[in-house]
């Protein structure tokens, strides 16, 4: 591993703070989730910036590990799309899919989309099972109204299901893509 490599996988926040199986769909609680002071010592680990992008990383990293309503607590008077896509989760996750499009529908355009959708298209293509869960948009653009709707429908099949693994392993990346864009701010 190159000296850059070395820095650069340091420097990412993502194996550190999302931790442990994958979030459920809904709220959970699921066994293995970090607590909140273990979180907040990991947190403080993270260089510094602004107050209020460093709020929306923290509620997103209390989501991952199931502490839902101290995450949204977090969220709910920020003004950011940063923000209102942390807090668009948290409402898909509730489920409360109305309230998440609504939160959705805030963020018009954001910088971490092109990630999350490069690397959704490569789970669809990484397993035949997967292919036929085409959640729209154009290369490079994430649609996270399309993936309410597709979690909806996939919440209600057995975990087992296709479906249902697929919402789960998108909705990691998506959490992913959308830490280490705050995390760079």
């Amino acid at each position: 591993m190159s000296r850059n490599e070395t820095q650069e996988s340091a420097s990412d926040p993502v194996p550190r703070l999302l931790t442990g199986t994958l979030p459920e769909l809904g709220r959970g609680p699921r066994a293995g989730v970090k607590g909140t002071k273990e979180l907040d010592a990991l947190l403080a680990d993270l260089k510094g910036g602004p107050s209020a992008p460093r709020e929306v990383l923290r509620a997103l990293a209390l989501l991952w590990h199931d502490h839902w309503d101290v995450a949204h607590g977090i969220v709910q008077d920020l003004e950011s799309e940063d923000a209102a896509y942390v807090h668009g989760i948290i409402h898909r996750r509730e489920p409360d899919y109305g309230n998440a499009k609504y939160w959705f529908r805030r963020v018009n355009s954001h910088p971490a989309w092109s990630g999350i959708s490069g690397e959704i298209r490569a789970l669809r293509e990484s397993a035949a099972e997967f292919r036929p869960f085409d959640l729209g948009g154009s290369p490079g653009r994430w649609e996270p109204l399309a993936f309410v709707d597709f979690c909806d429908a996939a919440a209600r099949r057995p975990a087992d299901d296709p479906p249902h693994r697929f919402a789960r392993e998108a909705q990691a990346i998506e959490f992913r893509g959308l830490l280490r864009h705050l995390a760079k701010r």
